[in-house]
């Protein structure tokens, strides 16, 4: 009776032992459940922020891929405005070469009063002196221009030249000090300096 009563006191240690297992082991359980579940929660979380974030990225490059709404240029205008510019602006490079071959060829061709030697002129009088003090002191000879529709001090100097007349733009300038070189005007009269005239 020792034994049975031994055995059974074992068999009763050993359910006692096997249902605080068993206890210790759903308290895991447990504690996993809930853990399981806060990883899900915060999964579901993050889910929500990145289709958020995914939302404002999709605006955002809607917004730097469509026109804009104000008068801002977009980059292929400036290129076209930029070309139109380049075109205008050799067009009018190509109008003034043509323009200084005209006057070229008028100076050539002896067609032309302006660099006539005929048109020389005495500027005593418009030199300064005692009788005259306000008049710029200027060359004493000189040719008298009349201005033509397209002229620039630079190509009515550069004519000039072409016929043997040392003279350069700021001395045209200097000589005219109520011209205004960026205006000039056509039919006005203005004195051409020549330093080697005698």
């Amino acid at each position: 009776m020792k034994k049975i009563l031994l055995g059974g006191f074992i068999l009763i240690c050993a359910v006692s032992l096997l249902r605080a297992q068993d206890t210790g082991t759903q308290q895991q359980i447990d504690k996993l459940s809930g853990q399981i579940q806060d990883l899900l929660a915060a999964q579901e979380q993050h889910g929500k922020r990145i289709d958020a974030l995914e939302k404002q990225i999709s605006e955002l490059t809607d917004k730097v891929n469509s026109p804009a709404v104000n008068n801002s240029a977009s980059a292929e205008d400036l290129k076209s405005l930029a070309t139109q510019v380049q075109e205008i602006d050799k067009k009018r490079q190509d109008d003034r070469d043509l323009i200084l071959k005209q006057i070229e060829n008028l100076a050539k061709t002896g067609g032309g009063a302006p660099i006539s030697h005929k048109s020389k002129v005495n500027t005593e009088a418009n030199s300064a002196g005692p009788d005259n003090p306000a008049t710029p002191a200027v060359p004493q000879k000189g040719y008298e221009y009349t201005i033509a529709s397209g002229d620039t001090v630079s190509a009515i100097a550069k004519a000039y030249r072409a016929q043997g007349v040392k003279v350069t733009s700021s001395q045209i300038i200097a000589a005219n000090p109520k011209l205004n070189p960026n205006a000039l005007i056509a039919g006005k009269k203005i004195f051409i300096p020549d330093a080697n005239a005698k």
